[in-house]
């Protein structure tokens, strides 16, 4: 694909952590790449903790992207802790922690400002047998030989060539917050600093861990603690949850700053008589909780000529196997290879669409059986109690977000 006097160019739609890895990646390779990200200012640093897998590492340095300590969190093991606080099991388990903001801070920095392109706000996109393009709110056209869609599980480039795929709600959701390690409790952090810790209370499953902390420090003493809170809702109470004081209606999700008090006291209320008491403490102290409905989405292809897609535009999984950010850099990475490999942009995006929509569906899949307990308790009480007998502290504890081979 090098191989004309003249250099390729490769718009990227999207300019989160999916988008930045495959931009970083094709500018080291010696493309001229442009972002266009529709939020009109920066992204700002999100709550989300990122477990690490070798493949992300392997991603990093391929973007160009220094690895050392500070990258993240290191953690020794992982802990069930039962509704009284009191350890039930825990095993040896080695694994590096970080946070969005950390891994956008050092994946933006890598790129140059004056190719990122805020408020760029994607309205159409068309692949010819010479470009492909994207037309912007603004009315402008910007041609490139390549377009990657890394615009997120709502995309709208997705959505232009695939208007029959949809995401699928899981009937649960998760409550996620961010607490600074300094609030916490000697009690909460000595049993749940330098952990993967969990608990499984009936029906429910948190589980946390440390993260970098405000500016991204990884400093003990200005780290934070991250949760995750599954708990389950049917169809109509979500439509509840999603909607603010004013009465206004959601779709898919709701501004932090918006969710009513009363769905966030009895939240705190329930936090209080489920979760051991360590966890209680962390939901309490969270500075503002957020929930995102769980989904799955699977996609059939991710070429479409000149145009692929990457991510969160492709393939949705559970968060709870903790691989969306590495297969979106992993995405990032094969197509970069695959773009090497091939002279014709088309069978370079075919080749990556076959490898990457395997792997994809394959961590889907793997999700729906990780989430399945979740899942199970909308159903019939003997699938809940038969879901209830293979929910153990070892399997759980063995299965969620680690490393797996496909």
């Amino acid at each position: 694909m090098m191989n004309s006097l003249n250099k390729p160019r490769a718009i990227v739609v999207g300019g989160s952590l999916g988008g930045l890895f495959a931009a970083n990646m094709l500018l080291r390779k010696g493309w001229d790449v442009e972002v266009f990200e529709r939020v009109p200012d920066e992204l700002a640093g999100r709550g989300a903790g990122i477990v690490t897998h070798p493949e992300l590492f392997e991603a990093m340095a391929a973007a160009g992207i220094p690895l050392d300590a500070s990258v993240g969190i290191d953690v020794l093991s992982r802990v069930t802790l039962a509704q009284d606080g009191d350890v039930v099991l825990e095993n040896a388990l080695p694994q590096t922690l970080t946070a969005w903001g950390k891994m956008y801070q050092v994946l933006r920095c890598a790129f140059p400002d004056s190719l990122y392109r805020c408020g760029g706000s994607v309205v159409s996109v068309e692949s010819t047998e010479t470009h492909a393009s994207v037309t912007l709110a603004d009315g402008t056209t910007h041609q490139a030989d390549v377009i990657i869609a890394a615009d997120g599980f709502r995309s709208t480039i997705r959505q232009h060539f695939l208007p029959d795929v949809h995401l699928q709600y899981a009937g649960y959701i998760a409550w996620r917050g961010l607490v600074d390690e300094s609030a916490l409790s000697d009690a909460a952090h000595s049993a749940l600093f330098d952990k993967f810790a969990f608990c499984l209370p009936p029906h429910e499953q948190i589980l946390g861990y440390p993260v970098a902390g405000h500016s991204n420090s990884t400093l003990v003493g200005e780290r934070r603690y991250n949760f995750v809170w599954y708990r389950t809702s049917g169809d109509d109470e979500l439509k509840d949850l999603l909607r603010d004081e004013s009465g206004k209606q959601f779709e898919g999700g709701i501004p932090p700053a918006l969710i009513r008090r009363d769905v966030l006291d009895n939240m705190y209320r329930c936090a209080e008589t489920l979760l051991a008491p360590q966890f209680a403490e962390v939901v309490k102290k969270a500075a503002q909780p957020l929930f995102q409905p769980i989904y799955d989405l699977e996609v059939p292809k991710m070429n479409f000529g000149r145009v692929a897609l990457l991510g969160d535009a492709a393939f949705v999984a559970r968060p709870h196997c903790g691989m969306g950010v590495t297969k979106a850099a992993g995405d990032a990475l094969a197509i970069v290879e695959a773009l090497e490999r091939h002279a014709s942009v088309e069978e370079a995006l075919a080749d990556y669409s076959e490898q990457r929509c395997r792997f994809g569906t394959s961590i889907v899949q793997h999700a729906r059986h990780l989430g399945a307990y979740m899942q199970a308790q909308l159903k019939s009480e003997e699938e809940r109690e038969m879901a209830e007998l293979y929910r153990t502290p070892e399997a759980v504890m063995r299965e969620t977000a680690v490393p797996v081979k496909f």
